[in-house]
């Protein structure tokens, strides 16, 4: 029997063209359903009787909770892969974490994607070559080595590092509001506020608020 199989990535191209290259693969016998460009599309899919989600990391992270979760908790009979473009280790250990059945990138070859529907299929989880659950040990790194990686972020990397919390305070940051309006609004002390955006400003690299609502706006953070 065909294992019946949504795709699911905002890059309509890419989701397409893997839908293809699916198409044509003798084994394991694959029926792909559709391929979903937004998580209401997956979440109006998934009640075709779904085995296999396909799925692009950034777009299963839902504001409050995870995609991955909720299709497991509704579907446990159902498989997740994650096809992605990020291979952190601190990820792919959430995606499991989270429901992932495999975790594949999407630099790898297409077998690799087959060999991981094949595992997963068979009640067994998959990681693909090259990833890890943990971060290698390395070396100590100077401030260049630092500040050229903090470049090489995308938003969706920036985005994980925030607490739901830290995004709400953030989002009123860029509205210009100071302190004492944000703690009125959340119902919460000037000295919290306060605190919050001190963490905030740490863990985006910046050390003032024009800074801080430039790198927002120019990553879309909120």
């Amino acid at each position: 029997m065909a294992i019946r199989t949504v795709i699911a990535d905002y890059q309509r191209m890419f989701a397409e063209g893997i839908q293809a290259l699916l198409s044509d693969v003798p084994y394991p016998p694959l029926k792909v359903l559709g391929v979903a460009h937004s998580i209401d599309e997956v979440e109006k899919m998934s009640f075709m009787g779904i085995d296999l989600l396909i799925v692009e990391l950034a777009m299963a992270e839902k504001s409050e909770s995870s995609l991955l979760g909720e299709m497991k908790r509704k579907f446990p009979a159902m498989r997740i892969i994650v096809l992605s473009n990020y291979g952190d280790s601190a990820l792919v250990r959430e995606a499991f974490k989270q429901g992932a059945d495999g975790y594949v990138l999407k630099s790898h070859h297409i077998l690799e994607l087959i060999q991981c529907i094949d595992a997963v299929m068979t009640g067994k989880t998959y990681m693909a070559e090259g990833l890890r659950l943990a971060p290698e040990l390395k070396r100590v790194e100077n401030q260049n080595d630092v500040e050229s990686k903090k470049l090489l972020e995308d938003s969706f990397l920036l985005r994980q590092k925030l607490t739901r919390r830290e995004r709400e305070i953030l989002s009123l940051i860029v509205q210009f509001k100071n302190n004492k309006a944000i703690a009125q609004e959340l119902f919460i002390s000037d000295q919290t506020v306060i605190a919050h955006r001190k963490r905030i400003m740490k863990k985006l690299g910046v050390n003032n608020s024009v800074n801080l609502i430039k790198i927002s706006m120019d990553h879309q953070l909120v």
